[in-house]
């Protein structure tokens, strides 16, 4: 194996480097505030509706604020965006803090700081993992991914392990405290390594609500996408019962106290790390698809005996196999979906990648809580095992792929925009149409070769996508999209992809001898 098919590779680079410590420490305070105010739940209230709604708490701001924050991610400064989360991110963990310590936290006011730390994390998240990749190669990615994938799930064995034992040693107020010095850290790394700016542009500024819909465009258009983000809700939200239900497996299944529940979560986590070791080699040899299918079945085996075992080595063990079942899959969504989208859509990506698999993990967070309040503990996790294996059945329809570096590179359109005046970049809807003059006898050839456009069209922007037949010239047609504005429209050409491009070639390949393929712009006057 070369240098720079391991995961080892991407560490070589400084500036990757120190943004991934940091990052991990910012994971590991993030891992114990989780773990603490987990467990403060149970000790205040002992309901397992409460204590799993801390992972909703953590996790609901990914789902609502992780798109619009992928937004902005991909059309302002990242690194104010950053840095801006977490000054605000320092405030609600020091006040979470001061509570607790003066005792005067209660389940609301705990529930309610952790949702705003958890907004502060959504808002910088996309930012973050679309830019501490910047530093490394693209053919390197997957190895970086991977790496910020084991120190992510190193900090959640480690952090939880520390903060049982802190939060024994002196209670729940100082593993609050210590949040604020690792969020602290977090932000001083982008202070030092700051994000690549975005490449200078002519093109009108994307607002926020055109770019969310852009991005949810991009998404539904791409089947690549579209397949990574679906089969990450389903993974996330059935194994979400695991995490969400781990302290009543510590309290009710083993009658552990906290460092019990924090030595599950240090299982869960020793087991990812061990898998992110070897996962780049594996998904090298068996491919996206069997990795996903064999974490679903282990996954689901795991969640089994947390159901059925009482013996505490069982639970722990097989909670290492659930960790590395996680981290294989949740790993190969993320690199897969990074992989696969152009630059413009990058950072929206990564917020969609959150928002199906977080989003899923929070709702079913609550989900698996409260029906083990109402039908028991292993009722809950049979059902979420039973639920996990029923996810193989996405294997067919929605099969897994990297895109190719073709899919993902930005080409210059075909032609320049040959317009008398051009309007305003409000102005539209925009219609543009390409006709074509083809050879007799390859009709249906032809027909198939343009309806592969019809999907990047609509995927980089279109809202409408037709050919029509010219009844007074038969070989002649016309294709025709509708893009919302003249802004829009001038967005659409500049996402084009060289794979994109490809398919104009092949379309254009009907053209009869001495004829061109020849654009009209039409803008919506009444």
């Amino acid at each position: 194996m070369s240098s720079a098919a391991t995961i080892w590779s991407p560490l070589r680079k400084p500036a990757f480097r120190g943004l991934w410590l940091c990052g991990a420490v910012f994971f590991i305070g993030n891992g114990m505030q989780s773990m603490a105010a987990a467990w403060l739940m149970v000790e205040l209230s002992g309901s397992s509706f409460l204590a799993a709604l801390v992972q909703t708490a953590v996790f609901l701001p990914m789902f609502l604020l992780a798109l619009p924050a992928g937004v902005l991610a991909d059309t302002t400064d990242r690194r104010r965006l950053i840095s801006a989360a977490l000054l605000a991110q320092v405030a609600a963990c020091a006040l979470l803090a001061l509570l607790v310590l003066a005792g005067g936290g209660g389940p609301a006011s705990v529930l309610l700081l952790v949702f705003v730390c958890g907004c502060c994390t959504a808002v910088l998240t996309p930012a973050w993992n679309s830019s501490v990749v910047d530093p490394v190669p693209r053919d390197e990615w997957p190895q970086a991914i991977t790496t910020i994938g084991i120190a992510y799930n190193a900090a959640r064995a480690l952090g939880p392990t520390l903060a049982g034992l802190l939060f024994a040693w002196l209670g729940a107020g100082w593993v609050f405290a210590s949040t604020v010095l690792t969020t602290l850290v977090m932000w001083e790394s982008i202070r030092r390594w700051p994000p690549r700016a975005h490449p200078p542009t002519r093109l009108p500024a994307e607002r926020l609500w055109s770019g969310t819909l852009s991005g949810l465009r991009f998404a539904w258009h791409s089947r690549m996408i579209l397949a990574q983000l679906v089969r990450a809700m389903a993974f996330s939200g059935a194994g979400s019962a695991l995490w969400a239900l781990l302290p009543i497996i510590a309290q009710r299944q083993l009658g552990a106290g906290a460092e019990g529940f924090g030595l599950l979560m240090g299982c869960l986590g020793t087991g990812a790390v061990a898998a992110g070791l070897v996962i780049g080699r594996l998904r090298a040899r068996f491919g996206l698809d069997a990795i996903v299918n064999a974490s679903c079945v282990s996954f689901a085996s795991v969640m089994l005996v947390a159901a059925l075992v009482r013996t505490p080595l069982l639970v722990y063990l097989a909670m290492a196999l659930g960790g590395a079942a996680w981290m294989s899959a949740m790993s190969t969504f993320n690199t897969a979906t990074q992989a696969s989208a152009p630059p413009w859509v990058r950072s929206r990506a990564v917020a969609l990648h959150i928002v199906a698999s977080l989003g899923a993990f929070a709702l079913g967070s609550g989900f698996w809580g409260a029906l083990s309040d109402v039908a028991g503990l292993s009722v809950a996790l049979m059902l979420a095992a039973t639920l996990m294996a029923t996810g193989l059945l996405l294997n067919r329809p929605l099969p897994l792929r990297m895109g190719a570096a073709h899919e993902v590179t930005q080409a210059q359109p075909w032609e320049d925009l040959f317009v008398t005046a051009e309007p305003s970049p409000d102005a539209g809807p925009v219609a543009v149409e390409i006709a074509y003059r083809i050879r007799a006898g390859e009709e249906r050839a032809f027909l198939d070769a343009v309806s592969h456009l019809k999907a990047p069209r609509r995927r980089d922007g279109a809202t409408f996508w037709r050919v029509y037949k010219d009844l007074g010239q038969p070989l002649r047609y016309v294709e025709r999209f509708i893009v919302t504005s003249w802004a829009d429209y001038l967005h659409q050409r500049a996402r084009a992809t060289v794979a994109d491009q490809t398919l104009e070639a092949e379309v254009r390949r009907f053209l009869a001898p001495g004829e061109s393929a020849r654009m009209s712009h039409y803008i919506a006057e009444r």
